[in-house]
């Protein structure tokens, strides 16, 4: 075991390695940056294209949805054909498929543009993961090539919008697809010559069968649960996921039988892969459900401008992206295990102090508590994205990177929907017995229903003094944004001896993870 981690320590990284893995963060921020810079074009998009309502929810759904189908595929792909080839003839799709979108004259054109754009960005996480993994040998070197490539993505979401923003200024809304072309053709130049090709010795073949019932697992579960974020709970919405699923447990069977499955379920049998897996998706679950509820707040409690709740949310997305740069130092210091262990524990902490600002009803304290939050939460994310990629063998790297970004992405949907659920059924409980006279129906209805329509209906009134239910609509939205903060806290703290048992049971620690490479 320790000779394993010796040799690892020996072979330390260049000017390469690190010039390599900064061209493959550069490709994550564009990959992270496409994922939010639409949302400011929107208004742009709507007065030259004229899409229908069904359209502009496809516009900005279907790039998400086709990353999160297509990123088991791609990444076992890579594993077969190579991850390096995979990276490049995905970075030159995705830049054919920017122009594409940039340049659509109708709806329709531009949401197969997108389409194609979420296959060709479903090369690039897992890929570039994979490939990271395979430039650096040495795990302190890992664990902060990891952090940077954490940063790309952290950067990516605060860039985004503001980049977006520049641009819609002065230039047609094509303009945020464009940028994503001189990038990608730098990738097409400098991967060739910075990073390694690895791929599996037998070269196995993908089975198609496999990729189909994966789509069909993945894609539906997705979709039901980001209608479920966006209209709340309704029994149409259950249907695609039940059916995602049932193919679900027909892909699973499927991938038992085959002598070269899509996913090699015996990784699930590592406990290093299983319990870091676990805790990635918990991590995601919570995080993204209750930012959600932040902007929410800042908004529709708060009373700010989007604006000025973008503004009053840039400390946080700094300390966000210093603590993926940084990361590395908790692990290389505490080891993998103690900092997701610490890390929990104090992402607990920041969500009991979330709930209480949020109960209170404090600007400061929401902001504070989202600072300790991601104190704790960035540690432990990139900690156990590299103990999944880490804990798998070098053949399946490709394959475990693709289930780590899988379980982001689900872990991701599921928070929004079902904490979202869960705070608009607690609202509509404290604004049942509401007192909402002199409103007519429909008005009654959208007060009661949530926190938007009570805002949204008291601005209508534009009645200069505040209405009593207005205030009791605000304090109903407090307290379930609370009780989904402290729900976490409890689970966080419950997950994190869970953790603790499982790692220690399995002796799993720094040089296990190093000397399996």
């Amino acid at each position: 075991m320790h000779t394993g981690s010796a040799k690892a320590d020996r072979n330390l990284a260049g000017r390469r390695e690190w010039i390599g893995v900064c061209v493959l963060s550069i490709a994550c921020l564009i990959y992270s940056m496409d994922l939010s810079i639409l949302f400011l074009a929107i208004p742009a998009i709507v007065a030259d294209l004229d899409p229908s309502a069904s359209e502009l929810l496809w516009i900005n759904d279907i790039y998400g949805f086709m990353v999160a189908g297509f990123l088991v595929t791609m990444g076992t792909l890579g594993d077969r054909i190579g991850r390096r080839r995979v990276l490049l003839i995905g970075a030159a799709a995705f830049g054919v498929a920017s122009a594409l979108a940039a340049f659509s004259t109708t709806a329709q054109q531009l949401i197969v543009s997108r389409a194609f754009l979420g296959i060709a960005g479903a090369t690039i996480a897992p890929s570039t993961l994979s490939l990271i993994v395979n430039l650096f040998t040495n795990e302190a070197e890992r664990n902060r090539a990891i952090g940077i490539w954490g940063t790309a993505f952290a950067l990516g979401g605060l860039i985004g919008p503001l980049l977006g923003g520049f641009l819609l200024q002065y230039f047609h809304w094509g303009a945020v697809f464009l940028i994503n072309i001189p990038v990608m053709f730098i990738l097409l130049i400098a991967a060739p010559i910075l990073l390694p090709e690895y791929k599996s010795e037998d070269g196995a073949r993908l089975d198609l069968l496999s990729v189909l019932l994966s789509l069909a697992t993945v894609l539906p579960i997705i979709y039901g649960f980001k209608h479920v974020a966006a209209d709340g709970f309704d029994i149409r919405h259950l249907l695609p996921i039940g059916g995602g699923l049932v193919v679900g447990w027909l892909f699973l069977r499927r991938q038992k039988t085959l002598p070269d499955p899509l996913i090699d379920l015996k990784l699930f049998a590592l406990p290093a892969f299983t319990a870091s897996l676990l805790v990635n998706l918990a991590g995601m679950f919570f995080v993204f459900g209750v930012f959600l509820y932040q902007n929410l707040f800042l908004q529709f409690v708060l009373g700010l401008t989007p604006l000025e709740a973008a503004l009053w949310s840039v400390p946080s997305s700094i300390v966000f992206t210093v603590m993926s740069l940084q990361a590395y130092r908790f692990t290389n210091h505490f080891g993998p295990v103690r900092t997701v262990l610490l890390g929990l524990v104090i992402n607990s902490a920041g969500m009991l102090l979330m709930s209480v600002a949020a109960y209170c009803e404090s600007l400061f304290g929401v902001l504070g508590a989202t600072m300790v939050i991601a104190v704790g939460f960035v540690p432990v994310v990139l900690t156990t994205t590299g103990l999944i990629v880490g804990s798998a063998p070098p053949e399946n790297s490709g394959s475990a990177s693709a289930i780590s970004e899988t379980s982001a992405e689900f872990g991701g949907a599921l928070g929004i929907a079902l904490l979202g659920s869960l705070g608009t059924l607690i609202y509509r409980m404290l604004m049942a017995g509401v007192n909402v006279a002199g409103l007519d129906a429909a008005e009654r209805a959208a007060v009661k229903t949530t926190i938007g329509g009570a805002v949204e209906t008291a601005r209508a009134l534009q009645d200069s003094a505040v209405p009593a239910w207005l205030e009791a609509a605000r304090q109903s939205f407090s307290i379930g944004f609370a009780s989904c903060c402290l729900l976490a806290t409890v689970t966080l703290l419950v997950l994190a001896v869970m953790a603790r048992k499982i790692y220690a049971r399995e002796n799993i620690d720094e040089q296990t993870v190093a000397s399996a490479h």
